[in-house]
């Protein structure tokens, strides 16, 4: 939220500067994210005077340009041509000398050299009001009155001011300083508590009763209020007379030092109110009210209505709409309609001020997609005490900037009681939660410093009632946050002992593992991501791995791309994956930690079975490597994904060669393996994507992924026994078989087979060739395996490792017909 300082010393009368007040806006739990200095106009019109056209003739060779002679107080005079139609002499103009550079309105920019125009020398611009970057117009050059001294800068003509803009990360609970009157009484409140006298007010709205005799031509609107429980309190002025137009330069000034854009008198007047006060308006044109009612009622299901967007959207029962006789004219406290609002054509106007349910305006605003400057305050709670002055300071207004007079008093329709909180504090107790004895004197200036009432009070405490602005406090714990903030977090001493409790952990660590883990893959050049549990149903559209009816589907979910919980971390993977191929980062290789959720027994009283949720690791590998002049190019592979994942489980001691081996769902890969536990469970997926998957991400080079049960691999890890024995004091020997078998034999088989026939001496087995074709019959394949021997007692000699080598042999042939080529 953007806060600008002179916009708030409107309101405070003191002479902070703004690294004070940033750094105290910090302090008071308004941290300042960043801060800039911003010019009311880019540049500031550096180089931009003054000037008085003394002389003006029409250019020799050009009829629409005219040759000007200019004094800008400098003695000589400028030689300028101009091509504005309106020039003439005796005018006063504001000139760009050379050198100057021009932030045009239409964000442009120009620097002015000497040049010759039509064989006529210029040096120099006279300007017209969007090439100063003051306004649209560029029908002619902007004229001065005649009263302006020549040479003055533009700058001190036209008193411009810079201005420094907080830029506040306001946290859900502070709706009350979405506003500057409300950053403004946090600064009133720690500089009157630390000693630095301050006044704070805030304009008056005196002149309303005297505006009332103006007097209208319009019947005011009459409002009806059907749903008491979404508007408890919804107030309305009727105003006549209104001339739309530019708003006053002040105003405009101060809207775009916040970054809004200026629009008319009208739309601006309520915006400044919303960040003056940080209370919504909203104004209708009277004119388009059908019956002279406003209706606040529920939508009907399935009921239309085109928003100011020009968006047709579809409404629910739950949406809380401010309706004619005719049908809806505005979402409530959101977004109005598009045959509603004022235009230039617009001279009457009904203005809206009320109080919404909150929780109401929140779920509208999700179903819809639809974030404004409203919604956010109303959602997280208006204060149903500014009603009234928000409508009449903005009344006070119009009728100055518009030209407005009111028809009739504000119509105020109530319902339902909304009270404020009322608060009993101790003060013993306080104190020992802030952790500093700092006297209930003190507390209480704070209190009253920050407009809380004090209804009872006595040595031990008090009893406060909390300004309705502050919904968040509630309790004696959120006083104590609000005493703190203006205390001085930093006022509070560190304690010289500290006193803790030791509890043992489980062994191994969960969170230590997963680090070791998250390391072992950095280390091996992959990058971690993090992404959203949330995900779009429509991805489990083309697999049958994970079923619809067991997607977990949020209820009232923020958009249609996040509207179910993910049962996988493949789909979070390839939107990763797409989203840097697209920015031409072709070569990845990511992992992520992360859970995945289904639904389980749904007749189960059971949460934990109903839902259902378990953590997963993912591995992605995709993309050619760099390219160097002395290397081939080489693309990534499921080869080298099944390394890494086998090098993570070798890191934990765990043995893949234990385990068992099936294809992986056919409808997810197009090859690769599923690898599974002694007990049969599923401990990972890998493999090479299907097209199709990758065709949803428009990703059109291969994508290798693994998915991981960690659950599962953290039990096996947890079982695996801390083992050492000292380095061979003797040399291995290693032999190589190249092997003839059938194609059903795998090399697993091998692996398991060898093992269990030399359980001694075997340390190693390693396949490192696989040949078909000439001179293999049909049906065969040939497996060069490498074996590993070695006796860590005494060094073997050629005539055992020959015999133990007939042993292995004997054993492939009999459990797989295996012979020697």
């Amino acid at each position: 939220m953007k806060i600008s300082y002179n916009w708030l010393k409107r309101y405070l009368k003191t002479d902070l500067s703004v690294a004070e007040a940033e750094e105290i806006l910090t302090a008071t739990g308004l941290e300042v994210e960043s801060m800039e200095y911003v010019e009311e106009i880019p540049g500031g019109l550096k180089g931009v005077v003054v000037g008085e056209v003394k002389e003006c003739r029409a250019h020799p060779d050009a009829d629409k340009l005219s040759v000007t002679k200019v004094d800008i107080g400098e003695g000589e005079l400028l030689n300028i041509v101009c091509g504005a139609p309106n020039v003439a002499e005796g005018q006063k103009v504001f000139v760009a000398t050379v050198g100057t550079i021009l932030s045009f309105s239409s964000g442009e920019t120009l620097k002015i050299k000497k040049s010759k125009i039509r064989g006529v020398q210029s040096v120099g611009m006279i300007c017209a009001e969007d090439e100063l970057g003051l306004g649209e117009s560029h029908d002619g050059i902007l004229v001065l009155d005649k009263d302006a001294s020549v040479g003055v800068s533009a700058a001190n003509y036209l008193k411009l001011e810079s201005d420094a803009v907080f830029e506040i990360g306001l946290t859900p609970n502070r709706i009350d300083a979405a506003s500057h009157i409300g950053v403004a009484r946090d600064l009133y409140a720690w500089l009157n508590f630390n000693e630095r006298p301050t006044e704070f007010s805030i304009p008056d709205t005196f002149a309303f009763d005297s505006l009332k005799q103006s007097g209208g031509d319009s019947i005011p609107v009459d409002i009806e209020v059907e749903d008491i429980s979404g508007a408890p309190k919804y107030y309305g002025i009727t105003l006549d007379n209104i001339k739309v137009g530019p708003s006053p330069r002040w105003m405009q000034k101060i809207l775009r030092v916040i970054g809004l854009r200026p629009i008319n008198n009208v739309v601006d007047i309520t915006n400044f109110i919303l960040h003056e006060t940080g209370h919504p308006l909203h104004a209708f044109d009277h004119d388009k009210i059908s019956g002279n009612k406003v209706i606040v009622r529920r939508a009907n299901d399935g009921e239309s209505f085109v928003t100011l967007d020009g968006v047709e959207r579809k409404l629910s029962r739950e949406d809380l709409m401010i309706c004619d006789e005719k049908g809806p004219m505005c979402m409530a406290g959101i977004f109005g309609g598009a045959d509603s609002g004022v235009t230039e054509k617009t001279t009457s106007v009904f203005l809206e001020s009320a109080y919404f349910d909150p929780v109401s305006i929140r779920k509208s605003s999700k179903r819809h997609g639809l974030k404004t400057d409203a919604s956010f305050r109303y959602e997280r709670g208006a204060d149903p005490e500014a009603l009234t002055y928000a409508l009449k300071r903005a009344v006070e207004l119009l009728c100055e900037c518009a030209g407005a007079t009111i028809s009739g008093d504000i119509v105020m329709k109530e319902g339902g009681s909304l009270v404020r909180s009322v608060v009993d504090l101790d003060y013993e107790r306080m104190e020992k939660i802030i952790g500093k004895a700092i006297g209930g004197e003190n507390i209480l200036n704070i209190l009253k410093y920050l407009d809380y009432e004090i209804t009872e009070e006595d040595e031990q405490g008090c009893v406060v009632s909390v300004p309705m602005y502050r919904v968040d406090v509630t309790r004696e714990c959120d006083v104590v946050e609000d005493v703190l903030r203006i205390y001085g977090y930093n006022n509070i001493d560190l304690p010289k002992r500290m006193s803790s409790s030791l509890s043992s952990g489980t062994k191994p660590d969960p969170a230590r593992v997963k680090d070791i883990s998250a390391d072992f893959l950095v280390n091996n050049g992959f990058y971690e991501t993090m992404n959203n549990s949330l995900t779009r149903s429509e991805y489990y559209n083309v697999v049958t791995s994970f079923s619809k009816d067991n997607l977990v589907r949020v209820m009232n979910p923020l958009s249609s791309d996040l509207n179910c919980m993910r049962q996988t971390l493949l789909f979070n993977g390839l939107e990763v994956v797409a989203h840097n191929v697209n920015r031409q980062h072709n070569r990845l290789k990511i992992f992520e930690f992360g859970n995945v959720y289904h639904k389980g027994d749904n007749n189960s009283d059971d949460v934990r079975k109903v839902y259902r949720q378990k953590s997963l690791l993912s591995c992605f590998v995709t993309g050619p490597d760099e390219s160097f002049w002395k290397d081939n190019l080489r693309g990534a592979s499921y080869f080298e994904l099944k390394g890494y994942v086998e090098a993570l489980f070798r890191r934990f001691g765990l043995d893949i060669m234990e385990m068992d081996y099936t294809p992986a769902p056919s409808d997810l890969f197009s090859e690769g393996l599923t690898i599974l536990t002694k007990g049969g469970k599923e401990l990972a997926v890998m493999g090479n994507l299907k097209k199709k998957i990758l065709k949803q991400f428009d990703i059109k080079q291969p994508v290798y992924a693994s998915e991981i049960n960690w659950d599962l691999m953290f039990k096996l890890i947890s079982k695996q026994k801390v083992s050492y024995r000292e380095l061979p004091k003797y040399p291995s020997v290693t032999r190589d078989l190249a092997l003839l078998l059938n194609e059903g034999v795998s090399y697993s088989d091998i692996y398991k087979c060898a093992f269990s026939a030399e359980k001694k001496l075997l340390k190693r087995v390693v396949l490192f060739d696989v040949y078909r074709g000439d001179k293999i019959p049909e049906g065969k394949k040939q497996y060069a395996v490498s074996f590993t021997l070695r006796d860590d007692n005494k060094t073997l000699t050629d005539k055992y490792v020959e015999k133990v080598m007939n042993k292995l042999l004997d054993e492939f042939s009999v459990r797989f017909g295996a012979s020697l080529r």
